[in-house]
């Protein structure tokens, strides 16, 4: 359970502004179109999962897991500077690049890459350099899982203008909390803070 809930929770915090995202792009395409949404979004997202993999595939050799454990500022960092710049998505630009109904799906699989890729990697190399590696299966199955729940929800999103304003006026806020959570339990997690605590 709790290693599903690891899944959830980072796939939610990094998908909340894509969701917005999601609801530009459905905006745009054909009814008959959704499904190609759904698999540029499964490329996009392998590729990206595929990227995390192997950085924490070579960060997993590091000798002592308490400095794993520093990897959750990256998440931290992410948080203060949505929190500090703001989000730079720029949806004309995304709307245009999905009005070709011929590279839909490459181009929602370079819009997933371009948007979610520095925040996604920043969020999953953390988690999966410091769980458990028989844990890791049930992770992605849980994001593969996600990715489905989160298209459908972009889908029906679209149809509702209102509740997609709240969303994006309020998801910002969400986003950040959540990047600085996972941050502070990760280094909680990898025994970092009880590490340096140690040195005092």
């Amino acid at each position: 359970m709790k290693t599903i809930l690891t899944g959830v929770t980072a796939y939610i915090s990094t998908g909340l502004d894509y969701l917005i995202i999601l609801m530009v792009i459905f905006g745009r395409v054909k009814h008959q179109d959704r499904w190609l949404v759904l698999i540029g979004d499964f490329l996009g997202t392998i590729i990206l999962v595929g990227s995390s993999l192997a950085i924490s595939f070579f960060l997993g050799f590091v000798p002592a897991p308490w400095l794993l454990g520093f990897l959750g500022l990256i998440p931290i960092y992410l948080g203060i500077k949505l929190w500090v710049a703001g989000d730079d998505d720029d949806t004309d630009d995304i709307a245009a690049k999905v009005a070709d109904p011929k590279r839909l799906i490459w181009s929602v699989a370079l819009i997933t890459m371009a948007t979610c890729g520095a925040d996604n990697v920043g969020i999953y190399v953390p988690i999966f350099t410091t769980v458990a590696p028989s844990e890791i299966p049930l992770i992605l199955l849980t994001f593969a899982v996600m990715v489905v729940i989160f298209w459908e929800i972009g889908y029906r999103l679209a149809c509702l203008p209102k509740v997609a304003e709240v969303l994006e006026k309020q998801g910002r806020y969400i986003t950040i909390a959540v990047y600085i959570l996972i941050g502070l339990y990760i280094m909680w997690d990898s025994s970092t803070f009880q590490h340096l605590l140690s040195f005092m």
